[in-house]
C-alpha cells in the first residue's frame, strides 16, 4: 500500500491550511505491493482477533503504547484493555507481533472463513464473460477475436469462460463440445422492456460456463462463428427501412441487465467474482438503455449552449442503476468502446468504474491495442470484495474521496471497490474538525490509519491419481482448484506538523498537488462545465502565487508598480517550482479543452475516468510528457528538454524521445544524419527503454515513429505544448508558457488590488 501526502508536514491549524495555499491531502494505492518507499508488508495471521479501539475503532498498531494489561490508541488516545491471551502476546513476543513491528501489515483471516474450491460445483474458481456486439463491422469483430485469443493465454487454468453475443437479439453459447451451440433469444424493442424469458431458462450456467483449461480450440472455434448481423435484420428487429435510415438493433442495455441477473443467481455457489469484458461498437440504440445520439453536434452552437455542460453529464440513470445491480451480483463490468462515432459514453461509464472494471476507448480499429491491454489487465494480480476506511485523529478528518468506488450507504467514510489492481489510486482531502487544529499543547503526532479489507484468488494444486485403466503407470494428475484467501491490510502513518508556512512550501509533493487539482477540476467539469474547470485550476495558481509571493515578501501589493519584483516561477522554493508548467499543462491538455476546440466528449470522459484513477507519477506523465533527446539510438543527449520547437533546434540531437503516458514517440529531426538506422534497431537502448516503459505502465501506450521532414509530425508537435503564441485569448490553448506566466503575473495584481 502506498501512501502520499500532498504536503508531508500537516499545517497546525485552518489558518495556516488556508494561507498556505496548497491542498491538504493524500493519494492511496491500496493494493501496491509495496508502500511509497519500496518497503513490502510484513505477513500477520489471525485478522480478526486484533485489538481495536474501543472509542474509534482503529486497529491497535507499532504508534500505540502498550502496557502489560492496556494499550493507548495513536489516533485518539483512548485506553483500552487487553484479553489475558492478547496481554500474553505481547509481554513474551511484543517484538515478533507483526502489528508491533511495521506500519504496514498484511493479515491473513482464519482458514474457516475462507472458501475452497469444489470440483463439482467450481466455487471459488475465476469467472470471465465476453460479451461480443454482432451489430459491427468485420474490422471490429476481428479486432475481438484477436483480444480474446489473447485473454485465453493469460487467463489462468481452471479459470471458468463464457460467450454471449448481442444485437437485437442475445446469443449464449455452449462451448464446452466441439461444435459450439447457440441459443438466442429476441430482445424487445420498447424503452421499458425486459426479455420475455430469464437466461437461466435459456442455457443453464453450468452448460454456458466452460473450463478454459479443457476448451482453448472449442473457445477458439466459437469465435470464428462470429458474424456481423445483417443490415436487413437490424432494420428488420428496430422496424426501420433500410434506405437512408440510422439503423437500430444494438440492444446493450437489456443484454447486459439479463447477464447480471443471470450470473448474479449463483454468486456464492458458481463463483466469488464474475469479470464481463463487454465489447462495443457504437451507442445503444435498441430496446431499454439505447441512448440518444442526436445531442451531439453542431446545435450547441447555434443556439448558444454550453455543449462541455450539455455532453458530459449522464443523460439517464440507467447504467448507473445497472452499475449497482452488477454490484450487488459480484460482477465487475469492463468496458471496451471501439468507435469513432458518438456513443455517450458519459452514460455508459458508470457501468464500469463502479462496478470496479475498466473503462478502454478505442477510436478506431487500425491503431487499436484491444489485445494488448486485455492480456495485460488479465495477466496482473488483482483484489476484489474490497473495502476500504481512511481513520484519522480527532482534530481533522477525511473530507473527500475521489476515485472509482462507491460509497456505503449506511457507514460514513467506507469505500467498497469491486475489483482493485496494483495501479488503482484513490485520492484524499482533509480538513480540520475544528479552527484549532492540532494543539500546540498535545505532543501526540496526528495519524492516520488505512484499513483495506481485500480477497485474492490463490490456486492450489489438487493432486489425483489416474485409474490402473487410465494410466498403466500410477501417474499423478494435477487439477488446478483454486481457493478464497481473505486478507486484511493495515498500514499507519504518523504525520508531522508544520508551525509556518515555509515548513508548508519545503514539504510539498507536486505529484500529488497535482493528482488532488485533477481530481477536483475533473468534479467541477462534470458540475459546472469544463470552462468552470478551467476557471477554478487558474484562479487557484492566481491565489497561490499571492499567498507565495507575500509570504517571502517578494512583491508589496499596496504599492502600484510592482510588478517586476513578482515572481510567478516560484524561484526561492524549488518545491514548488513545477507547479506552474503542471497547471498550465493541465489547462492545455484535452481534459480542460473545450468543446468546439475539438475535443471529442466520448475522449474527455475516457480521459476523466483513466486520470482519475492513475497513481501520482503516471499522471503527471499523462497531463506532462517528458522530452529526451538521444545523439545515436544506443546514447543518451540530455534527459529533459522544454516542450518546445526551441529545444528541437538549440540541443542539436537528431533523435527525440516524447514519453507522453498514452503516447510514445520516436522523432528523427530532418537535419538527422540519413545513417542513422530508422526505425531504432531493437537491441539498442533507446527500445530498451521503451519496452520498460510498456511493461510498467497499467495500459498499453502506442509507439510512434516519425521522421522528420518525411512523415507528418503534428501528431509529435502537438505535444510542445510550451511554444510562445499569443493569440489574445487569457485562457486560450494557443499560449505558450512564457504568455501563461506573464497572464497570472496580470491577474495576481488585480487579485491584489
Amino acid at each position: 500500500m502506498a501512501v502520499r501526502l500532498s504536503i508531508r508536514q500537516s499545517p497546525s491549524d485552518s489558518e495556516l491550511q488556508e494561507g498556505c495555499g496548497l491542498p491538504w491531502g493524500a493519494a492511496i494505492t491500496p493494493f501496491a505491493p509495496a508502500d511509497e518507499h519500496e518497503r513490502q508488508p510484513v505477513h500477520g495471521l489471525h485478522a480478526q482477533d486484533l485489538p481495536r479501539c474501543e472509542s474509534c475503532y482503529a486497529y491497535i498498531n507499532v504508534l500505540c503504547d502498550v502496557e502489560r494489561w492496556s494499550w493507548t490508541c495513536a489516533l485518539c488516545g483512548n485506553l483500552n484493555g487487553l484479553s489475558n491471551e492478547m496481554a500474553d502476546r505481547y509481554d513474551r513476543r511484543h517484538s515478533s507481533c507483526p502489528e508491533l513491528s511495521s506500519s504496514l501489515v498484511d493479515f491473513d483471516f482464519d482458514e474457516e472463513e475462507d472458501d475452497t474450491a469444489s470440483g463439482q460445483d467450481f466455487q471459488g474458481r475465476p469467472v470471465f464473460v465476453a460479451a461480443v456486439d454482432l451489430s459491427a463491422s468485420e474490422e471490429f469483430l476481428e479486432l475481438v477475436k484477436s483480444a480474446l485469443l489473447a485473454a485465453l493465454e493469460a487467463i489462468s487454468p481452471g479459470s471458468l469462460f463464457g460467450l454471449v453475443t448481442f444485437s437485437h437479439k442475445i446469443g449464449l453459447y455452449d462451448i464446452q463440445g466441439a461444435v459450439p451451440v447457440v441459443k438466442q433469444v429476441v430482445i424487445p424493442g420498447d424503452l421499458d422492456g425486459r426479455l420475455p424469458v430469464d437466461l437461466e431458462s435459456v442455457m443453464l450456467l453450468q452448460s454456458f460456463l466452460a473450463p478454459v483449461e479443457n476448451n482453448k480450440e472449442n473457445i477458439a472455434s466459437a469465435l470464428e462463428t462470429l458474424k456481423p448481423t445483417s443490415s436487413w435484420e437490424r432494420a428488420t428487429a428496430a422496424g426501420q427501412d433500410t434506405e437512408g435510415v440510422p439503423l437500430g438493433g444494438r440492444g446493450f442495455g437489456v443484454a447486459m441487465d439479463a447477464l447480471i441477473k443471470y450470473l448474479g443467481s449463483e454468486r456464492g455457489a458458481t463463483f466469488a467474482i464474475a469479470r464481463v469484458f463487454a465489447f462495443l461498437s457504437g451507442p445503444p440504440d435498441h430496446g431499454a438503455g439505447q441512448l440518444d445520439t442526436h445531442r451531439y453536434g453542431e446545435q450547441y452552437a447555434s443556439k448558444r449552449e454550453d455543449a462541455d455542460k450539455a455532453l458530459l453529464p449522464e443523460q439517464t440513470p440507467f447504467y448507473k442503476e445497472l452499475a449497482a445491480s452488477a454490484v450487488q451480483a459480484g460482477v465487475c463490468m469492463d468496458l471496451f468502446a471501439i468507435t469513432n462515432e458518438y456513443t455517450d459514453l458519459a452514460s455508459l461509464k458508470f457501468l464500469s468504474i463502479e462496478s470496479g472494471g475498466g473503462l478502454f476507448y478505442y477510436s478506431n480499429t487500425d491503431e487499436a491495442t484491444l489485445p494488448q491491454d486485455l492480456y495485460r489487465m488479465l495477466n496482473r494480480p488483482y483484489a476484489f470484495g474490497c473495502a476500504l476506511r481512511v481513520r484519522t485523529s480527532p482534530e481533522f478528518k477525511t473530507a473527500r474521496v475521489y476515485g472509482h468506488f462507491f460509497s456505503d450507504p449506511q457507514y460514513e467514510n467506507l469505500q467498497h471497490i469491486i475489483c482493485c489492481d496494483q495501479y488503482a489510486t484513490y485520492g484524499l482531502d482533509f480538513e480540520f474538525s475544528s479552527p484549532q487544529g492540532f494543539s500546540r499543547n498535545n505532543e501526540a503526532p496526528p495519524v492516520i490509519q488505512i484499513a483495506f479489507k481485500y480477497t485474492v484468488i490463490l490456486p492450489v494444486e489438487d493432486e489425483q491419481k489416474y485409474s490402473s485403466s487410465e494410466s498403466a503407470n500410477g501417474s499423478v494428475l494435477k487439477r488446478q482448484r483454486y481457493m478464497l484467501k481473505k486478507r486484511l491490510r493495515l498500514r499507519t502513518v504518523e504525520l508531522g506538523i508544520a508551525r509556518n508556512i515555509y515548513e508548508l512550501y519545503e514539504s510539498a509533493d507536486t505529484e500529488v498537488i497535482l493528482t488532488i487539482l485533477t481530481h477536483k477540476v475533473i468534479q467541477a467539469s462534470l458540475t459546472d462545465g469544463v470552462r468552470e474547470g478551467r476557471l477554478l485550476l487558474h484562479d487557484w495558481l492566481v491565489i497561490l502565487t499571492a499567498q507565495y509571493n507575500e509570504f517571502y515578501n517578494l512583491a508589496r501589493f499596496e504599492q502600484r508598480n510592482t510588478f517586476t519584483r513578482l515572481d510567478v516561477a516560484f524561484s526561492n522554493c524549488p518545491q514548488l517550482q513545477p507547479l506552474p508548467r503542471h497547471v498550465f499543462a493541465l489547462l492545455r491538455s484535452p481534459l480542460l479543452l473545450l468543446h468546439e476546440e475539438g475535443v471529442h466528449p466520448d475522449y474527455r470522459i475516457y480521459l476523466q475516468c483513466l486520470s482519475s484513477a492513475l497513481q501520482p507519477s503516471f499522471l503527471l506523465r499523462s497531463i506532462y510528457p517528458v522530452l529526451s533527446s538521444y545523439s545515436t539510438p544506443d546514447k543518451q543527449a540530455y534527459p529533459r528538454h522544454s516542450l518546445s520547437r526551441a529545444a528541437l533546434i538549440t540541443s542539436g540531437s537528431p533523435i527525440f524521445f516524447m514519453d507522453a503516458f498514452t503516447t510514445l514517440i520516436v522523432y528523427y529531426s530532418a537535419t538527422a544524419d540519413p545513417s542513422l538506422p530508422f526505425p531504432p534497431p531493437q537491441n539498442c537502448q533507446l527500445r530498451a527503454l521503451i519496452n520498460k516503459l510498456k511493461q510498467e505502465r497499467n495500459i498499453t501506450p502506442k509507439l510512434l515513429m516519425i521522421r522528420g521532414g518525411q512523415d507528418n509530425a503534428e501528431q509529435f508537435e502537438r505535444y510542445l505544448i510550451e511554444e510562445q503564441d499569443v493569440d489574445g485569448s487569457p485562457l486560450g490553448s494557443g499560449m505558450g508558457f512564457v504568455s501563461f506566466l506573464d497572464q497570472i503575473g496580470r491577474d495576481v495584481m488585480k487579485y491584489m488590488e
